[in-house]
């Protein structure tokens, strides 16, 4: 398998398959690529882009949908157009968020990893996203 934690890597993410078992999406690594932020820095001015609506949220705690996610989507499907049954998911703090894990679930990835004292958060966010595509 494989980790898949700068842009690039999501898209050659078809070229990467021929070769992965699995990928992994590191999320923090790749919003820290994607922003161009370092996570040791954004403390400085992340609340303000927050406070000022500059960014809907910390996008190292929530998943950034229209960034990131985009990212992640593009590579799942270049990953499986060469390889159908690609395991896919992710690890880091996002595997832990509700609205990270509900992305996740309709992203159709397989898992999600989380630090041990957010799985509780994660087994719960993944049963609701499940409960929510079955009514919907």
């Amino acid at each position: 398998g494989t980790m898949i934690e700068v842009p690039r890597a999501a898209v050659t993410a078809d070229e990467i398959a021929t070769e992965a078992e699995f990928f992994s999406f590191g999320t923090n690594d790749l919003t820290q690529m994607t922003f161009g932020f370092s996570r040791d820095d954004v403390g400085k001015f992340l609340p303000f882009y927050v406070k000022e609506g500059i960014l809907a949220s910390d996008p190292f705690v929530t998943i950034d949908q229209t960034g990131v996610g985009k990212l992640v989507e593009m590579g799942t499907q270049k990953g499986r157009s060469t390889k159908p049954d690609l395991k896919i998911g992710i690890c880091g703090e996002h595997g832990g968020n509700p609205a990270s894990v509900e992305f996740c679930h309709r992203t159709g990835l397989d898992y999600v990893s989380c630090s041990p004292f957010r799985i509780p958060i994660a087994i719960l966010a993944a049963a609701q996203a499940a409960v929510k595509e079955k009514d919907a």
